[in-house]
Order: structure tokens, then sequence, then C-alpha cells
């Protein structure tokens, strides 16, 4: 009991005085210039506020370290972190993190983030048109023969840089989206309780009076604060119990993560009004509603860049249902996805939260490893749905790989993104209703108390209670400006020097963190029955036929909601491009008859994995010094698959014409490269017949040509 009573003395004063530094974190944080939580070193390249339509956001370029410089020949990543309350930088937070990653692969890295406070006026359209200007300058200072940039974006930066995707397709590379909201409707029942919150709380109305009371500042706290009240045992509890328990260990991982956590930010109310009416309560984007000022329509269907998709079961702010739930609002069926030649990649993780998806030390070393160093793979992928997996790797070839984890790429269809939305239609009819009761809501406000208000709101107003808020005075109260803080500091200093942990068995020990496992519970279970309790009103509310009629709804109304049309133009758009590629069947040379080889064999096989794709990759080596590039090989990859699967025995039928263009050692050349597909695992029947096909037809054009040549 004594050395237990000591050493939970010596705790709480070391707990002290790391909340001591968090307070002083916070000052020092908020009187940076540029706040953020960046790990490494970088030189700005280009700022938004020097831009036509200025805005608050920066390019800047990631310094490598001396001992692994970036290749210039190898194609840029640029990573955008979200503003959504919290400042930049987490992207890049400590060294197993998404720029680590991009960093270690060789790859040359730039980094997009923003300023606490946007410039008066910025809109979201302004900030979509500057990150297409800062994708121009890394184009313009990276003209590589591996591609286009590759871009990620986390949270809301991946609805952010989709839309801007939307509007410049011809920009980018890859996009990867980790734990990014595109279908804001969609959820789980029983589960996934924050999109409920607009409907109980009658529209966007209190987000136009939160902006007022700002002076035309919507305050990132309070979006911070909806992200707390979700886990209130982890708010309330278990994140501060983790700490005092192991404080001999986590005092430095506890206060990196608080200088980013304690970061807020600020929106114009233009802009935070866009994406709560737009986006989250209208969730417009997923079914190509939007239109930018000059009429162009943010449809991401325009997107030609493959579309990484990265989200977890363990996210509650970005469950997989609103994820994914775009694909199947934009498609009807898997043939609609091809007709648009759109690429899309899904991954799933079974456990992480909303932050480790792009913050977990480990989630980086694994899956964002991968992608970063297989994003030419992911490239040159034809138009399809598929699956990405990544396993321990069973194969030995280290010619092609030797990497402790492999990435598996499986073709599947819109039916495998159906079964883990699961669309609703009675759930989209409860949404529809809440967006037209926010329209009339919001509509009400603005007309009879809005101009009270900002009448009555002042910017010495607007500081003080933004200042009040109860996230930021968490972090204000205790910090070496409290008269008892220099205290503290030199009490913990002493219990440092000598301080002996008590050993991990004793009882009370145990009995503490028995004690604080019944919190918890307690916690969750009040947690569980506040969700259960918002759905089941928010349920109530709008599947009444009252509140239903008053949006506009009639009882035999279709629920269902309605798919993008597709126009008549782009149908002949598609008849016009099957009509070439029905004429182009004889056109190429040996790289394009590898290429239409691989796929002939492996017809029937919706796995692809990295080992692969590398020996695909090298069927066009031979020609790199001709100026071969990835994006011409990319077009070449597409299009042989767009052959086979238009008419594959005619496609092979005039493999002999595309090889007697060759020289006879080319022709033998890529028949070696076909056959080493033997030595990346047992082929099927069907593919080691089609494979001993394939090499007949090559060795014949090869005797052939010797035979014409001699």
């Amino acid at each position: 009991m004594r050395e237990y009573a000591v050493d939970a003395w010596q705790r709480s004063i070391l707990y002290a005085d790391v909340m001591r530094q968090r307070g002083n974190q916070y000052q020092a944080h908020l009187t940076e210039d540029v706040p953020h939580v960046l790990d490494f070193p970088s030189e700005v390249v280009m700022s938004g506020r020097d831009l036509p339509r200025p805005v608050n956001y920066w390019l800047v370029r990631i310094l490598p370290p001396d001992d692994k410089p970036a290749d210039p020949m190898k194609r840029p990543f640029v990573v955008i972190d979200p503003r959504a309350g919290h400042g930049p930088g987490i992207g890049g937070f400590k060294v197993d993190s998404e720029i680590g990653v991009v960093i270690g692969a060789g790859h040359p890295c730039y980094f997009i983030g923003f300023l606490p406070d946007p410039v008066p006026g910025q809109t979201i359209e302004d900030v979509m048109h500057a990150e297409a200007a800062f994708l121009e300058k890394v184009i313009a200072l990276h003209p590589c023969r591996e591609g286009k940039p590759a871009v990620i974006g986390n949270c809301q930066a991946g609805w952010q840089i989709l839309m801007t995707a939307a509007m410049r397709p011809e920009l980018f590379g890859p996009i990867i989206v980790a734990g990014a909201p595109l279908s804001y409707w969609a959820g789980w029942r029983g589960r996934n309780p924050m999109r409920y919150a607009a409907g109980l709380l009658g529209g966007s109305w209190l987000t136009a009076m939160t902006s007022d009371l700002g002076a035309g500042r919507f305050d990132g706290a309070w979006l911070v604060q909806n992200f707390e009240n979700l886990n209130p045992a982890n708010t309330l509890w278990s994140k501060q119990h983790h700490l005092y328990t192991n404080i001999d260990t986590e005092a430095s991982r506890y206060l990196g993560f608080e200088k980013y956590w304690g970061g807020y930010v600020y929106l114009n109310d233009v802009e935070m009004q866009y994406i709560v009416d737009d986006l989250f309560i209208g969730n417009r984007l997923a079914t190509a509603e939007l239109l930018t000022s000059d009429g162009v329509r943010i449809d991401l269907r325009n997107i030609r860049s493959p579309i990484v998709v990265f989200c977890s079961y363990g996210d509650n702010i970005t469950p997989p249902p609103q994820a994914l739930g775009w694909i199947t609002d934009l498609y009807d069926d898997d043939k609609d996805v091809l007709t648009h030649d759109q690429t899309i990649i899904y991954a799933t993780h079974e456990s992480v939260g909303h932050l480790g998806i792009f913050v977990s030390g480990a989630v980086s070393r694994k899956e964002h490893h991968k992608f970063a160093t297989n994003i030419d793979l992911i490239d040159v992928l034809p138009a399809g749905i598929y699956r990405a997996t990544i396993a321990e790797n069973s194969q030995k070839d280290a010619a092609l790989s030797t990497e402790r984890y492999e990435l598996s790429i499986e073709r599947e269809g819109i039916a495998s993104v159906r079964e883990i939305v699961q669309p609703d239609p009675e759930s989209d009819r409860r949404f529809a209703a809440v967006a037209q009761v926010s329209k009339i809501n919001l509509g009400l406000y603005r007309q009879f108390v809005q101009p009270w208000v900002r009448q009555a709101v002042t910017p010495q107003t607007a500081h003080w209670v933004q200042t009040m808020h109860p996230l930021r005075l968490s972090y204000e109260w205790w910090s070496d400006r409290n008269p008892l803080a220099p205290v503290i500091a030199d009490t913990a200093k002493k219990v440092r020097e000598q301080r002996t942990p008590i050993a991990g068995d004793n009882p009370f020990l145990q009995i503490q963190g028995a004690w604080s496992d019944a919190i918890v519970k307690t916690l969750n279970l009040w947690r569980d029955v506040r969700d259960d309790a918002y759905e089941k009103a928010f349920e109530w509310i709008y599947s009444s036929s009252w509140v239903q009629a008053l949006a506009g709804q009639a009882a035999d109304d279709d629920p269902s909601r309605k798919r993008p049309s597709v126009s008549p133009e782009h149908r002949a758009f598609m008849a016009q491009e099957i009509a070439g590629l029905r004429n182009s069947v004889a056109e190429g040379g040996a790289v394009e008859a590898g290429i239409r080889a691989v796929f002939y064999i492996h017809r029937f096989c919706s796995s692809i994995d990295e080992r692969r794709a590398n020996l695909t990759l090298e069927l066009h080596q031979p020609d790199c010094d001709r100026g071969f590039d990835m994006d011409s090989f990319r077009e070449i990859v597409r299009r042989q698959a767009n052959i086979i699967r238009i008419d594959a025995d005619a496609a092979i039928a005039a493999l002999p014409q595309l090889l007697a263009r060759e020289e006879p050692a080319r022709i033998r050349e890529v028949a070696r490269t076909l056959g080493r597909l033997r030595s990346l695992g047992p082929l099927s029947t069907i593919e080691e017949s089609s494979l001993t096909h394939m090499l007949d037809v090559f060795n014949v054009a090869a005797a052939s040509q010797e035979a014409v040549l001699s």
C-alpha cells in the first residue's frame, strides 16, 4: 500500500507537469507565424496569397535527408492534410508517416498546408483553383517520365482534391484518399451517429449562427468538439488515464499529438456553409449536382486517374459506407464504370481509427508503404473496380519483390462495394427530408435572426466567444502563466531524479486498472444509449409523413436516389471509342503484343499482384532509351486491356501482325519475359495452356523473321 501511495503521488506530480508543458506548448504554437506539426525540413515553393484568387494555402517542398536523396526521375508525391478544425502537418507528423514513406521510396515530395486564418472572402472553389495551381507548379518542376504527380488527400482534403481532379483531370496521377467522406448520407444502422446531427439540430442554421458569432469566421474548435463527443470514454477518461498510468514513457508521444489536436484553425463562413449545405447535408458531390461559379459541373466520373480509397471498419468519423458510397451513388453497374474509363481501387482496414488511417506508424509502414512503392502498378490498371489487399510475401523471387508484404489487387465489381455500403433507399428518403427542412430553417434564420446577430457581434465579442471555447480553456488554464506552475515544475524535477516505478503486479495497481475499465465500460454504455436514442429520434421525426410532406415528398415518390444521367454525347463518344479499338487491333509492336499476351493468359484470373506488374513493366525497358515514358505505357496497357475485353479472339489472332514489325531478338526477349510468369507461382490449367500458346506464337514469329532476314 505504501509503495502504491508513493507511486500514485509521483505519477500525479509528473502528470500535472506534462499538462503544464501541454499548456506552454499550446501558447507557443499560437505565436508561430505558420503553425504546423510537420516533422520534416521544408522550403516554401508557392504561396496561395499570391494567386489571382488568394487563399491561405501554401505549397512546400519536403527536403529529404542526405542519406535518402530524392530521385528526380521518379514521379513526385503531393500530400494534403484536412482543414477540418486542426492545423496542417499530420501527414508528416513523424518518420513513420505518409511523407516519411514517400521519402523512403525515393520520390520527390511536396506538402500543401494552410494558415490558421482564411483570406477574407475565400471560397472552397478558390481553394480548388489554388490546388490546381500548385500541381501545375509541381509538374513544371518535375517533367519526369514516370508520370503526373501522385496526390494523397487525408480526410476532408480527400473530397476537396477529388473535386479539383474532376475540374482539372489532366493534372493528376494516381489519387489516394484516406478516411475521406464522400457519400455523407451513407452508414450502417445502429452505428455512425454523426450523420444524424444535422437532422436533430434542424439543419445548417446553427452553422450560420456560429459563423455569425465569430464575425464571419467559423471556429474549427467546434468541429473538433464533434469528434470528441463521438467517444466520451476516450475524451473524458481513457486518454488521460493512459498518460497517467504510463507517465514515464508516454509524455513525449502525448505532447506531440496534443500539439496537433489543440492547433485549431478557422474557416470563412461561406466555406463552412458550402461544406455543410452542399456536402454534409445536401450530399450533392456524389451525384454530380455541384457547379463551379463559371458553370463547370463537378462530376467525379471525369477523373481519369486511378482513385485509391483507403478506409477502416474502426473509423467512426468516416466509416466505409461514407468513403465508398459515392461509387454506388454514381454507377448503376460495372459496365457503367468501364464506359467512363474509371479505375477505382479500395482497401479496408479492420480496426484502425480515423486518425490512424493517416497517422498510425504501423499503417504507414504497411499500407501507405505498399501504395507508394507500387504507384506505377496502380497507375496502369485498366478501368474497373478493384480491391487491394496486403499480406505476407510468400514468394522468393528477389528480382521481382524483396518486400516483407505483398500488394495484391483483385478485380471486383460494384456488387462488392454495394455489399459494404448497404444502400438504404428509405434512409436516403429521410436524409432528403433533412436537406429540405434545413433549407427552410436556414431561410428563416437568415430572414429574421441573422441581421440581429450580426448587428450585435463585434470583433471583440467574436474574440471573446472563441477564447472561451471549452476546448481552448482546457489548454489555457494550466501553463506557466498559472502561479502554481513553478511549484509543480520544481517538484516534478525532483521526482524524476528519484523516480522508481512500481511493479506491474502490485495489487493496488491492478485495482486501479479494474476501476478504470469500469469507468470506460460505463461511459461506453452511456454512449451506446445516447447514440441509439439519436437514431430512434431521427428516424421517428424524418419518417413522419407530415415532415416528409413539408419537405415536398409525396407518399408515392420513388425513394431511391437518382444517379446522374449519361448524356447522348457520352454514348456517342463511347461508340466511337469502341469502333476505334476494333480498328486498332492490328496496331503496335512487341510491347503491345507482350502486354496483350499477359492479359490473355490471365483473362480468367481476377488478381493482380505487384510481382506480375513488375514483370509486365520489364516489357518496356528496352524502349526506354527511345523516349518511352509512364504516361505512354499506361495508355498502352489500358488500351490493350480494352482490346482484349472487346474481342479476345481477334486480338490474339492479330499478334503475328504486331510481331512482324520487330527484330527476332526483340521477339524472343519478350517471349523469355513471358516465360517468367511460371516463376511467380503455380498457374491454372487454362493459364498454363494459354502461356504455352503465346510462347508458340512468339517463337513462330521470331523464326519467321529470322527466315526473312536470312
